[in-house]
């Protein structure tokens, strides 16, 4: 635990710092929708700012240099291997943080339109952009291995968020 505090305390308190400012976000943007008469103000403020404010410090996290660069196309063969690698409370640290990444985006975007209440629009709007931030690491040569079981980590985090907020999701 102390290990990870010190590679991502920063964010941790980055993170913290900026929920007042997301709060204030979340009433700017619910009066600024009621003025222009928007059907559903706070639930799509809340919503867009849950989203981003959720997602952001795990983008950040992964976009960090890292020490260890390659690519694993072949699924759940880079996750075996973590599994078997890792100490438990490792492998657990890693395979949760995989499966937070586009949580807040899962459990918000079925939320804020209707569009995306399915649990296949969902899957498919995070591994998109799972895949997205994957190329970016790899593009960038960030120091960070790019991996195709990130990418289903990613997507099966958001798609179990957003069973969590299913009773919420707008309809059709």
């Amino acid at each position: 635990m102390r290990e990870a505090w010190s590679i991502w305390g920063h964010v941790v308190v980055a993170t913290v710092c900026a929920v007042p400012v997301a709060a204030l976000a979340v009433l700017l943007l619910t009066r600024r929708r009621a003025r222009r008469g928007h059907p559903a103000p706070l639930r799509t403020a809340l919503a867009d700012v849950v989203m981003v404010a959720g997602t952001a410090p795990w983008i950040w996290m992964i976009l960090t240099p890292g020490t260890e660069e390659g690519v694993h196309v072949v699924p759940l063969v880079d996750l075996a291997g973590q599994v078997a690698r890792l100490s438990p409370g490792a492998a657990v640290v890693q395979i949760g943080g995989n499966l937070l990444v586009f949580a807040a985006l899962g459990a918000m975007l079925p939320v804020r339109s209707a569009r995306f209440a399915s649990l296949p629009a969902v899957a498919a709007v995070a591994a998109t952009a799972s895949l997205g931030v994957e190329l970016l690491q790899w593009g960038l040569r960030l120091g960070r291995v790019s991996s195709v079981d990130d990418v289903i980590l990613n997507a099966t985090g958001a798609v179990l968020a957003a069973l969590c907020t299913r009773r919420w999701w707008t309809r059709r």
